[in-house]
């Protein structure tokens, strides 16, 4: 068997070489790194605007009477986009009285959003007619009272606002639910229910009538069956 040339101690001397060679290098570069790692533990012991003394939320602070670092709104604060001056139309209401009419135009499109809104939100108590009849109710629920009664026919309009945004009885408030605007239109949706339910002839257009006077030939003519 031949041998390499190398012996069994050759094999031992060149890895003691080989870990003497790297320590001479990382001992040659230690100044080097050492300067880095002070310049960047320099960096990090800032202790003025980048780390500021401050308290975790509802921490409790010595430095107040109070006791509490979490400090109150000053009173008549108003958060941005929050400025409400216009009375009638957040409270539903002028100088505590219930509106009888709309603070904000109420077109076609605002009837469809109040009726989105109101089968939403009304319809589990109030029924999609208004006749307090929901499901909830048919559950056992207390039933709220219909929209069809002659008192809340002659209710004013803010009435309904007043009730959306305070609650009222069993019913709690909307107000962090509906906007103050959806809720005009949920008003507005209401009075389409009220008069679907009590509208007379004489309520109809000339157009209107001619419809309904067709559809009620169709049903009452011999061999038509109605669904």
């Amino acid at each position: 068997m031949k041998s390499d040339g190398l012996k069994h101690g050759d094999f031992f001397t060149d890895a003691k070489g080989a870990r003497s060679r790297s320590l001479v290098l990382a001992t040659r570069h230690l100044p080097h790194a050492t300067v880095l790692l002070c310049l960047l533990a320099s960096t990090a012991c800032r202790q003025d605007m980048h780390v500021q003394p401050r308290y975790k939320a509802l921490d409790p602070s010595t430095f107040f009477d109070d006791g509490r670092s979490a400090r109150p709104v000053v009173p008549g604060t108003v958060a941005r986009d929050q400025l409400r001056t216009d009375e009638a139309l957040y409270t539903g209401k002028l100088n505590g009285v219930e509106v009888a009419t709309f603070p904000i135009p109420i077109t076609r499109e605002d009837l469809e959003r109040g009726r989105e809104r109101y089968n939403i939100y009304c319809t589990p108590c109030h029924d999609r007619l208004g006749d307090g009849q929901g499901m909830i109710v048919q559950r056992g629920f207390p039933a709220p009272p219909s929209y069809h009664t002659d008192r809340l026919r002659q209710a004013p309009v803010g009435h309904f606002f007043s009730v959306m945004t305070n609650g009222y009885g069993t019913m709690y408030s909307y107000a962090s639910r509906i906007t103050p605007e959806d809720r005009w239109k949920i008003a507005a949706y209401i009075r389409v229910l009220q008069l679907s339910q009590a509208a007379k002839i004489s309520d109809l257009t000339d157009e209107d009538r001619r419809q309904l006077q067709g559809q009620q030939a169709t049903e009452q003519s011999p061999g038509t069956r109605t669904k």
